[in-house]
């Protein structure tokens, strides 16, 4: 039997790495700091539930315009959130 799990990925991923990408200039301490980064996008992911698909297109396509708007705004809390965990451990941590 063979299989193509490298097809299978969480839909989250992107849309918290490009939201973190487009909003990490907001926070200024964490420039050049990609392990915060990647940390800011580890507590994110980890209050998404996890969505995962083989295609994102499917999934945009079976998504009513309601449940994109759940979604978007879940991600938005979500990272806004991870930035500020993030800086107030490193901050406490320094």
């Amino acid at each position: 039997m063979t299989s193509r799990f490298e097809t299978v990925h969480n839909y989250n991923d992107d849309a918290v790495f490009r939201l973190i990408i487009d909003t990490a200039s907001l926070y200024p301490a964490f420039s050049g700091q990609p392990d915060l980064l990647a940390d800011v996008a580890c507590v994110a992911l980890n209050r998404l539930p996890p969505r995962y698909i083989r295609h994102d297109v499917d999934t945009m396509f079976y998504m009513s315009d309601d449940d994109r708007l759940r979604f978007d705004a879940a991600v938005q809390t979500a990272v806004k959130f991870a930035f500020e965990f993030v800086r107030s451990r490193s901050a406490r941590d320094a």
